[in-house]
């Protein structure tokens, strides 16, 4: 029995994850401050809003390439779609911290990390865009 070299990964699955992260994201950027465990270690705020918004962007990104059918001018399409996303996604969050919440304020350091974060999302899939391609079947 051969193994495919593609997994082709369902675009509803896909899209099921993107809603999963996305929802992660906004309970723990909207949670009371008081109910997540404190770290000691300088700017972990910042690192924690990076990888939140770098696993964003490319969770998107596999949906997104997917939707598009993987035509080379609609992975760029794809890339920036979810780069705007995450952009628009993470000012959203830091205006509700200061509507919704009252342990929590927003920050724009807060919005830099987020866009480094998509940045770094979308380039990491463009690097790898030969491996996404096969994990998600186009």
């Amino acid at each position: 029995m051969q193994l495919t070299n593609n997994l082709s990964v369902p675009k509803q699955l896909l899209l099921i994850w993107a809603i999963i992260c996305s929802g992660i994201i906004t309970y723990f950027c909207l949670t009371n401050s008081s109910n997540i465990p404190a770290i000691d270690f300088p700017s972990i705020d910042k690192i924690v809003h990076f990888c939140f918004h770098f696993g964003f962007t490319i969770s998107w990104i596999l949906f997104f390439k997917k939707e598009l059918k993987g035509q080379h001018a609609n992975d760029y399409k794809a890339y920036l779609i979810s780069f705007i996303f995450s952009v628009f996604f993470g000012i959203t969050i830091e205006i509700l911290q200061g509507v919704l919440t009252t342990t929590r304020t927003p920050d724009v350091t807060d919005v830099l990390a987020n866009t480094i974060g998509a940045t770094a999302g979308v380039f990491s899939a463009i690097g790898f865009r030969k491996l996404i391609d096969k994990i998600i079947g186009i």
